[in-house]
């Protein structure tokens, strides 16, 4: 029997590294909330495609901030099929790719993109009422506040090869990459990946995705979300 989750205002804030199931279980949650949904790391990968796009050095801070701040980003909240933009350019496929996927990390942990994409983000939850949000920093800097802040992890072995199925790449280098980007985002001085003090752990290494989203539903009934 389906818990019934209250109607009204609901945040969830959904953190955890690459490869732990974060997007399809955000999506699949928002869709059975009947809420929005927002993939906050898409934000930052759009910006770093236009970085990437404009030639600044990628090292070169201040010209990276201001990229950010000049182009015009659009990102939808419907979990079905948010869709992407960048200065009108459709950049949902790009923004998956290796390049991008190689530099995301640097262009992430500049605190002025963070500053900008964070205030951005806050805007966006405030205006859905009723959302699931995934990425780094949810519960411990974007929403401190949500009503449900889940921790999402796996083992590496079961993260790597998630994603490369999902990329149709090498399981070893897959692992590689994303080791990289743990070390990156974990270490970063501005925003770290972190797991939020009052967060609930769920390791979804044996799990599938329709029961991590049923325990998520329980949770949100326990806490009786108005």
């Amino acid at each position: 029997m389906e818990e019934n989750v209250p109607a009204g205002r609901c945040v969830v804030a959904v953190d955890g590294p690459s490869g732990s199931g974060k997007s399809t279980v955000s999506r699949r949650l928002a869709t059975s909330l009947g809420g929005r949904y927002l993939d906050t790391g898409a934000m930052y990968r759009a910006i770093t495609w236009a970085v990437l796009r404009s030639g600044v050095d990628l090292t070169d801070t201040q010209a990276v901030a201001k990229v950010a701040g000049e182009v015009d980003l659009r990102i939808g909240t419907d979990p079905t099929g948010y869709g992407v933009t960048v200065d009108g350019v459709n950049v949902e496929t790009d923004i998956r790719g290796p390049e991008v996927t190689a530099a995301v990390s640097s262009v992430a942990a500049v605190p002025a993109v963070r500053a900008l994409l964070v205030a951005r983000q806050r805007d966006m939850i405030t205006k859905a009422g009723r959302i699931v949000v995934e990425g780094r920093d949810i519960g411990s800097v974007v929403a401190p506040d949500a009503d449900l802040k889940v921790y999402l992890t796996a083992s590496a072995a079961a993260r790597a090869a998630r994603r490369s199925a999902e990329n149709a790449s090498d399981v070893a280098a897959t692992a590689a990459d994303l080791a990289r980007r743990d070390q990156l985002d974990s270490t970063r001085k501005a925003d770290p990946l972190a797991q939020a003090p009052d967060a609930v752990v769920l390791d979804t290494t044996e799990l599938g995705i329709d029961e991590v989203v049923t325990r998520l539903r329980a949770l949100l009934t326990d806490r009786s979300v108005a």
